[in-house]
């Protein structure tokens, strides 16, 4: 996922019924960690709210940073939330004015809320609303055996797509957003950054028909897997010996950048990779300012620059389902390890180390 600004306004989580109790997993203090309980109330639903039994959440990025607690956490995120966005469950119930769903259906939802009554939400671009809510960062999130959301948030989940790929829409919604919008059939792509999404994105930008894929990072067990997934060349982006390399098998430079990493010198790698009149798609973010070449990278190559964030409330959904369904995406060795809650701290030891890539609870068991 990628993180908006701090909202203008909060959306109804629910409220609490008095008896059930579930477990979760809340940031308990401004600090390292997380901490498990099991006697949080279960939420009740809202008239225009479903309840949903959690069954898988992924790990992301964004939870690592609540885990750590850094600069952005620690400045963003209430001490006491249900952290986590990623997830997939049945619905168990539905408030009184709900009329598109029932309890039973397999469904996973939308993470970035909004009142629907902006500008931007009102004329096709409510994953950039001004006023947006995301799911364990601004309300209770899914890091939980119950989640309650909003009807006009939910997705029913294709039944041959199974809870272990539906459990990562959001960030493969990620990936094809950025991959989409910046339309790569039969164009030379960059990839800079192959982690999480950067990987999911190799894959997506081959089934999108990409004509090669060339990929940078400075991990070379994910540059590996990279190629596996039908990268045409990777290079360690500690040697920017690679750009001249990248430029003379192209039309003198890749027609796409999609920056995946937000490193300042990658972007810059990525640009000078870039043709003049080329597109780039930006979804990594930066952990503070950057220097960066408007005049060369920019205004003189006159190439196109796409900021990336989110998903498209609903289209990237429908590409995402019809590229999944095609079987055309690989994630098997994207999606790693699985723990069960309880075992949460493995979990993300095992995310955070780099042993694994993508990480799932699974709150089934």
């Amino acid at each position: 996922m990628t993180s908006s600004p701090v909202a203008a306004h909060s959306v109804d989580s629910g409220t609490i019924t008095p008896g059930g109790t579930m477990r979760g997993l809340i940031k308990h203090h401004a600090g390292t960690g997380l901490k498990f309980v099991d006697d949080h109330p279960v939420p009740e639903p809202g008239p225009r709210d479903v309840r949903i039994r959690v069954n898988k959440a992924g790990i992301c990025g964004t939870d690592r940073h609540i885990w750590e607690w850094d600069e952005w956490a620690s400045g963003r995120v209430p001490v006491g939330i249900i952290t986590g966005h990623e997830f997939v469950g049945v619905i168990d119930k539905i408030g009184s004015a709900v009329t598109r769903y029932q309890p039973g259906q397999r469904v996973s939802a939308e993470g970035h809320l909004t009142a629907g009554k902006d500008y931007l939400s009102q004329t096709g671009n409510a994953h950039i609303a001004s006023d947006t809510v995301i799911f364990g960062i601004d309300r209770d999130g899914c890091f939980a055996d119950y989640i309650v959301v909003p009807e006009s948030n939910v997705w029913p989940v294709h039944p041959e797509i199974p809870d272990r790929v539906a459990a990562v829409f959001d960030p493969l919604g990620n990936a094809v957003h950025t991959v989409m919008a910046a339309g790569v059939s039969s164009k030379n792509v960059l990839i800079s950054g192959v982690g999480i999404i950067g990987l999911m994105a190799v894959t997506v930008a081959k089934a999108a028909g990409a004509a090669k894929v060339f990929c940078t990072d400075i991990n070379p067990p994910r540059l590996e897997l990279a190629k596996k997934l039908g990268a045409h060349a990777v290079f360690d982006a500690r040697d920017d010996g690679w750009i001249d390399d990248a430029r003379a098998q192209t039309y003198e430079g890749v027609d796409v950048l999609l920056e995946m990493s937000g490193a300042p010198a990658a972007m810059d790698q990525g640009f000078r990779a870039l043709r003049n009149g080329g597109t780039a798609a930006l979804l990594g973010l930066p952990a503070k300012h950057v220097n960066f070449d408007f005049n060369s990278h920019i205004i003189f190559k006159g190439c196109t620059v796409l900021g990336i964030n989110g998903r498209r409330i609903w289209d990237t959904w429908y590409q995402m389902e019809r590229l999944l369904l095609s079987g055309h995406l690989e994630l098997d060795e994207i999606i790693t390890h699985e723990f069960p809650m309880e075992d949460y701290e493995r979990a993300f030891e095992t995310m955070i180390s780099g042993e694994g890539i993508k990480v799932l609870l699974d709150l089934s068991r």
